[in-house]
């Protein structure tokens, strides 16, 4: 058996399965299952899957030990590497690139590249081995994998804990009439397409923070700070406010279409030179989870992006440069 004790520290109130869907990166029938199996506890009591928790309740899952749904292959990809220790490491993941094993993508992810370099990954008892947070497949940028159990399980609260400081660069469309905007929003899966995600009333606790760091013709550049981290967050929080991420084709929310007049050919321009969707994981801080020290990641601006970015800033030609992020002043400094 496997028993793995989990504590809420979340201000706001949250179902039981949905938290374990969270901490144990499950979906939420998974997570149901073990509850129903009478495998889950709070406060030593068995517990539904429709109970509510509160700040400080102690949650106890034991379960058998789950066997690994297949051999991991592995993947010979390069990767570049920001941080290395024996507990964890940060890379900074390519743009297309699957984090994780599943349908569809079994033996071409992050964990098999991973395989393939000889790292020790943390137990994959999920299918997940070392996978702390996620990134979108076209989301490029900063990740941590964690190499043991204790360095994943101390992250994992870390971030749900929000001590871990996530920080993403956007290029989005339109003018934020306000900066920093605070988008504080619950979201959940649509109601009518389970592969998007939407706004629901009901849904799980959400809340984005967007600074602008450079304004051009038709777009801005954003600092974008995640408070929370659910799926598709940021993408699915920046078009509920109407200013939704370039080149985002799920979420795009017809951006580009929104802008009229003299400021419409630059639009275009740079419509045509975004290949995916412009948002990239720029820097993470945090404290080591064994060590104590403070880690302070950062990557510049992508190459492939590098067009688009340079096409929204149309006479601002020096942001073409190799640092455009560090150019405009975009990463933060922090006092420990």
């Amino acid at each position: 058996m496997r028993r793995r004790v989990l504590s809420v520290t979340a201000a706001t109130t949250e179902r039981l399965d949905r938290f374990l869907a969270d901490q144990l990166a499950l979906s939420r029938t998974q997570a149901a299952r073990l509850v129903a199996a009478g495998a889950v506890t709070v406060g030593g009591t068995v517990a539904r899957a429709s109970r509510t928790l509160q700040r400080g309740d102690e949650v106890v899952v034991e379960a058998p030990e789950a066997e690994p749904p297949r051999t991991l292959a592995p993947l010979a990809l390069p990767l570049r590497i920001l941080f290395e220790d024996d507990q964890l490491l940060v890379l900074d993941k390519p743009a297309g690139l699957v984090v994780h094993p599943a349908p569809g993508h079994w033996d071409d992810t992050l964990v098999n590249a991973l395989v393939a370099r000889g790292t020790s990954l943390s137990d994959g008892a999920t299918g997940r081995p070392g996978i702390v947070h996620r990134l979108d497949r076209d989301t490029s940028g900063l990740m941590i994998v964690a190499k043991t159990d204790l360095a994943h399980r101390r992250l994992g609260a870390a971030i749900a804990a929000r001590r871990v400081v996530r920080i993403y660069a956007a290029l989005t469309w339109g003018h934020l009439a306000d900066s920093p905007t605070v988008i504080d929003a619950p979201l959940a899966r649509h109601p009518a397409d389970r592969k998007r995600m939407a706004l629901v009333a009901t849904g799980r606790p959400a809340r984005t923070e967007a600074v602008v760091v450079a304004r051009f013709e038709s777009t801005e550049l954003l600092r974008v700070e995640l408070q929370t981290g659910r799926t598709h967050q940021i993408r699915v929080h920046l078009e509920s406010i109407g200013h939704p991420v370039v080149g985002d084709p799920v979420y795009g929310g017809g951006g580009s279409r929104r802008i009229s007049g003299a400021a419409r050919q630059a639009a275009d321009r740079v419509e045509r030179r975004a290949p995916r969707q412009a948002l990239h994981a720029a820097q993470l801080r945090f404290r080591h989870p064994v060590a104590g020290h403070w880690l302070d990641l950062r990557s510049e601006w992508p190459a492939d992006l590098l067009p688009a970015l340079t096409a929204a800033a149309g006479e601002h030609g020096s942001v073409a440069g190799a640092e455009p992020l560090q150019y405009l002043r975009f990463f933060r400094d922090h006092d420990d």
